[in-house]
């Protein structure tokens, strides 16, 4: 059976990450937890192409620069992960989806989960998505926070 393909992304502001709370909908993707923001590819689309679609729909954004950081195939699922910082206070955004929108900081990131302002209440951040920003928090962001050294636009130093 061939994987769905999706493009998700890390938007991040010093050390915290942009977060979608999920709506409560039993028939979606990882309902009433915190997420990325993106998405199912299209047919033919390609991952790119589709994460930027997917935040222009979900919160009105178009990021200047979305970088690939990494594939992940889990067998199922095939998600395509892209970041950037995020050059716009949170209150620009306009969430079209979802319960709430939230920059997390890395340490309720690192518990696993983090409190929503709208529903008074802490929800978990879904596992593939929490697994996945660890590791790019230890890849880039905690490396260049602690040396001082700034993250090119490709990803390297």
């Amino acid at each position: 059976m061939t994987p769905i393909q999706a493009a998700i992304a890390i938007l991040h502001h010093d050390s915290h990450f942009l977060l979608q709370l999920r709506d409560d909908i039993p028939t979606i993707r990882f309902p009433g937890l915190w997420a990325f923001f993106g998405g199912h590819l299209e047919p033919g689309e390609a991952p790119e192409v589709a994460m930027h679609r997917e935040l222009l729909e979900e919160i009105a954004y178009a990021p200047p620069t979305l970088l690939k950081f990494h594939a992940y195939d889990d067998g199922a699922v095939v998600r395509h992960v892209f970041h950037a910082p995020l050059n716009v206070p949170i209150d620009a955004l306009t969430l079209q989806e979802g319960a709430d929108l939230k920059l997390v900081p890395i340490e309720d990131v690192r518990r696993g989960a983090a409190f929503s302002s709208k529903l008074q209440e802490t929800r978990a951040i879904a596992a593939p998505h929490h697994t996945i920003l660890l590791e790019f928090w230890d890849r880039f962001v905690a490396n260049e926070l602690e040396s001082g050294t700034q993250i090119n636009t490709d990803g390297r130093r």
